[in-house]
C-alpha cells in the first residue's frame, strides 16, 4: 500500500511539472479545464472529463489528452486547489508549533475550497463503493494522501524522542483533525463556523502531540 501511495504522488508530481513547463495553447487549453472544473466542483459537481470538456467548449479528444481520466482530472484540480498546503514545510524544533503553524495554513484553504474537497471525497467513496460491488471495472482509482508527508513533518521533531512506531500512531491520528473531513463532522454535524472548526482542530492536535510526549516520558 506504502508504495502505491509513492507511486501515485509520484503521477502527481509529474503532472504538475508537465503543468508548469506548459506555454501557449496547451498551457492555456489545461488552464481552462482545471478553472471550469473548479468551478463545477465548487459547486458541489463531481464532473467527469466529458462533462468539463462539454463546459469548456473544448473536443472531448483534446480533453482527454490533458486528462485521461475521472481521477487524473480530480487529482489535478484538488492540488490546484490545496495550493500554498502543498509547499508548506517548517523548520521548528518544536512538533506542537509544527502543528499549529501547518493547521493555520491548511484550514482556511481548505475552508475556501470546501465544495472542491467534499466532491472529491465524494468520487473517493464511490469508487470504493463500485469496487465492492465490482462494477468500477479499469476506471483509474482516485488516490488522497498529501496529509501523509505533511504530518510526518510535523512529528519530525519527535525522533529520538518518540519510538518510531509511536510517531507514526501519532501522524495517524493527527489526520483525523487535518482535512475537509473535519470540517465536515464540526460544521455540518456540529454548526461550527470554520473559525470555530479550526480552533478545535488546532487543540484536539495539541492534545495529541502531549499525549504522545507524555507517553514516552513515562516509559524512559
Amino acid at each position: 500500500m506504502r508504495r502505491a501511495y509513492h507511486k501515485d504522488m509520484d503521477v502527481s508530481r509529474q503532472q504538475n511539472e508537465t503543468a508548469r513547463t506548459e506555454r501557449g495553447p496547451r498551457a492555456r487549453t489545461r488552464k481552462l479545464m482545471l478553472e471550469t472544473a473548479t468551478r463545477l466542483m465548487q459547486s458541489g459537481i463531481t464532473p467527469s472529463v466529458s462533462e468539463v470538456a462539454e463546459a469548456a467548449e473544448v473536443s472531448r479528444a483534446t480533453a482527454y489528452r490533458y486528462f485521461p481520466s475521472q481521477a487524473a482530472l480530480v487529482h489535478a484540480v484538488v492540488d490546484e486547489a490545496l495550493g500554498p498546503i502543498l509547499g508548506w514545510s517548517s523548520d521548528s524544533p518544536d512538533a506542537r508549533t509544527r502543528v499549529a503553524d501547518l493547521l493555520a495554513t491548511a484550514m482556511p484553504r481548505i475552508d475556501e475550497f470546501e465544495a472542491t474537497f467534499k466532491a472529491a471525497l465524494k468520487l473517493s467513496l464511490d469508487q470504493w463503493a463500485q469496487r465492492q460491488a465490482g462494477t468500477l471495472g479499469n476506471e483509474p482509482l482516485f488516490k488522497r494522501g498529501h496529509r501523509v508527508d505533511l504530518l510526518k513533518c510535523v512529528t519530525a521533531p519527535l525522533q529520538g524522542t518518540v519510538p518510531p512506531e509511536s510517531r507514526e500512531r501519532l501522524a495517524q491520528a493527527l489526520s483525523l483533525v487535518f482535512g475537509v473531513e473535519v470540517l465536515i463532522v464540526l460544521k455540518d454535524i456540529w454548526g461550527l463556523t470554520s473559525e470555530s472548526a479550526q480552533s478545535v482542530a488546532e487543540w484536539a492536535a495539541k492534545a495529541l502531540v502531549d499525549s504522545a510526549l507524555r507517553q514516552a516520558e513515562s516509559k524512559a
